[in-house]
């Protein structure tokens, strides 16, 4: 799997693409993470990736330029590379989402920076995503998101693949409680099933809080998620509708 990122700032990202997970999958060759300086695009001696907006208003708005000619200069490198504006006007990066884009072989993600992107640039993206309701200084670290999310769902990254499959999201619920030794703690026991070796009750537990720890804190999250009719029942036996409200 590879990501090409382009930004103004590409010492943005020396750091985290270093360490912990991110590192070893680059080190094992399972993930290649290439950062381009959107200014090396340039072609005036300032090396200038912003101008004032036309209509007047607050700001700087990144000029077209230099990212057509990144991800022209990739395009000629790369084999149907899917391109990706970070923007909060984007799709939700959902756990589904992820999904799909990590069934593709080379994701190149823009940053935007200041008060946004010059708008010809969306004709020569695939498609825009959204880590959230909510405005950042650029899309760096939004571009860090989506690697990690991405990075993680491709086969060898995670130690065990399977362990994807049961966390928050995954399976259209929150994740279920977690416990590790001792098994007392400050006079908070773990619960006993988890202690029995059963592991059917295990799984029976296990997905019960997470219908409960969903309805909780996710409650509309319910009016998607795949139940079965005996956990719609089970859920109704406790007082809580799977309806969202």
């Amino acid at each position: 799997m590879q990501f090409h990122v382009l930004t103004i700032f590409p010492e943005f990202f020396a750091s985290p693409l270093s360490v912990s997970l991110l590192k070893k999958a680059q080190d094992r060759g399972l993930v290649a993470c290439h950062v381009h300086n959107l200014r090396d695009y340039t072609a005036d001696k300032h090396r200038s990736t912003d101008d004032a907006p036309y209509g007047g208003g607050p700001g700087m708005v990144m000029k077209p330029e230099p990212i057509f000619a990144a991800l022209e200069a990739l395009g000629r490198r790369l084999e149907r590379p899917k391109r990706l504006l970070l923007s909060p006007q984007g799709t939700p990066l959902t756990q589904q989402k992820v999904g799909q884009l990590a069934a593709e072989q080379t994701l190149v993600l823009v940053c935007g920076r200041y008060e946004g992107i010059d708008e010809r640039v969306r004709t020569v993206v695939d498609e825009e995503v959204s880590i959230g309701d909510y405005v950042l200084s650029g899309g760096e670290i939004a571009a860090l998101v989506v690697i990690d999310a991405v990075a993680r769902l491709v086969p060898g990254v995670v130690g065990r693949q399977e362990s994807t499959r049961d966390e928050s999201f995954s399976t259209g619920l929150l994740e279920y409680p977690q416990y590790t030794r001792p098994e007392e703690f400050r006079g908070l026991r773990v619960p006993e099933v988890l202690l029995s070796g059963h592991h059917a009750d295990i799984a029976r537990w296990r997905r019960r809080q997470a219908l409960l720890r969903t309805r909780e804190r996710r409650p509309e999250l319910l009016d998607t998620a795949p139940l079965s009719l005996e956990e719609k029942r089970w859920l109704a036996e406790q007082g809580l509708s799977p309806t969202y409200g």
